[in-house]
C-alpha cells in the first residue's frame, strides 16, 4: 500500500512518502524520500497481533535530535475464536481431488498389509502406525512443509534411531520415552525437517515389544523403508490427480 508520513520537528512540518510491500515475512523495508536535514536513517517493523500492523522508523537529525515515528495499519487482528472455525477455502475440491488420494491411501496400507502377512513368520511388521499419519499427509497435503521427501525421510530415520538408543540406555518406561520425544523435537529443528508422525517412532519401539529385536534395523524397517514405499505411492496419485481430473 502507499504510505505517507508527516511529523513537525522546530516548527518545520516535514513529510515522506513511501510505497510499502507487505508479505508474508516479519519484516519490511521500505525506501522512503526523505529530508536533506536528515543523515541516516533506519526502518523496522513490529507485527502485533493485538494492535494490526505497526511500523517504527528511527532517524538522525543535525541537530542530533531523535526522531520517533510510529504509523499503524488499519489491519484487524482475528478473533480469538478465529482458530476453532474452519478454514475459508477459495474453491471447493472436485472429487477427484478427494478420490485420488483416498484410493493412494488404500492401496499404501493394503500393500503394507500383504506384506506383513508375507514376513510375519520371520517376526517382521512394517503396517505400523506412524506410517498411517505419514499416508494422510503425503496424500492430503503434499505440498506442506513437513511432507517434503527430505523432511519426511530424515525425520523417520533419525526418530526411530533415537529410539533405539533411549531404549538402550534408559530401558522401558516413561524416561526414554521423554528424552526420546525430546531429542527428536531438538534434531528436527536442528536439521530443519519437522514432520510429526515421526515423533512416534520412538514410542512404537519402547512400548513394542515384537520390534525390540530389530535393535537398530528398525531405523531401515520399518522406518525408511515404509516411507520409500509411500513415496512411489504418492508420485502416482500426483499423476492421477494432475491427468485425471474430473
Amino acid at each position: 500500500g502507499f504510505l505517507s508520513l508527516s511529523f513537525q520537528m522546530n516548527n518545520q512540518v516535514l513529510k515522506m512518502s513511501s510505497t510499502i510491500a507487505c508479505g508474508g515475512t516479519s519484516k519490511f523495508m521500505a525506501p522512503l524520500s526523505l529530508p536533506q536535514s536528515f543523515n541516516s536513517f533506519a526502518i523496522t517493523q513490529n507485527k502485533k497481533m493485538n494492535k494490526g500492523l505497526v511500523l517504527d522508523y528511527w532517524g538522525f537529525s543535525n541537530t542530533r535530535r531523535n526522531v520517533i515515528i510510529k504509523a499503524s495499519s488499519d489491519v484487524v487482528s482475528p478473533s480469538i475464536w478465529e482458530n476453532w472455525k474452519p478454514p475459508k477455502s477459495s474453491s471447493t475440491p472436485s472429487f477427484s481431488d478427494i478420490l485420488w488420494p483416498s484410493a493412494g491411501a488404500f492401496l499404501a496400507v493394503a500393500i503394507l498389509g500383504k506384506l506383513d502377512q508375507l514376513l510375519t513368520p520371520k517376526g517382521l511388521s512394517i503396517t505400523v502406525a506412524p506410517l498411517g499419519a505419514v499416508s494422510a499427509l503425503l496424500f492430503a497435503s503434499p505440498s506442506a512443509p513437513s511432507a517434503r521427501k527430505y523432511s519426511m525421510l530424515m525425520a523417520q530415520i533419525g526418530c526411530a534411531a533415537i529410539g533405539v538408543l533411549a531404549f538402550t540406555i534408559f530401558g522401558p518406561g516413561w524416561l526414554a520415552k521423554s528424552a526420546s520425544v525430546a531429542a527428536c523435537v531438538a534434531y528436527m529443528i536442528y536439521t530443519d525437517s519437522v514432520h510429526p508422525p515421526a515423533v512416534s517412532m520412538p514410542l512404537l519401539f519402547i512400548d513394542g515389544v515384537k520390534l525390540q529385536h530389530l535393535s537398530f534395523w528398525y531405523v531401515l524397517y520399518p522406518g525408511a523403508t515404509g516411507c520409500i514405499l509411500l513415496c512411489f505411492i504418492q508420485e502416482v496419485v500426483l499423476y492421477m490427480k494432475k491427468n485425471f481430473r474430473f
